[in-house]
């Protein structure tokens, strides 16, 4: 009948709708985590870099300079 072919275009016209929606989010969701991956990697550097410096910061300082930081 013609309203059951109609009924069918419009899920197929539904279903494609809600594929691009899926592919544009699927496709958002992977830059997302690319740049967040990207900031992750840096931060890691950054920390490591940090965790030396206070490493050779406590090297250097005195034992009054230090008991200030521990308590």
């Amino acid at each position: 009948s013609a309203s059951g072919a109609s009924v069918v275009a419009i899920d197929n016209k539904i279903e494609q709708a809600m594929d691009l929606v899926k592919n544009h989010l699927m496709y958002a969701v992977r830059e997302e985590v690319e740049v967040l991956k990207e900031q992750i990697k840096e931060l890691l550097e950054k920390n490591s870099q940090l965790e030396r410096e206070n490493s050779l910061l406590k090297t250097l300082a005195s034992p009054e300079q230090l008991e200030k930081f521990q308590s």
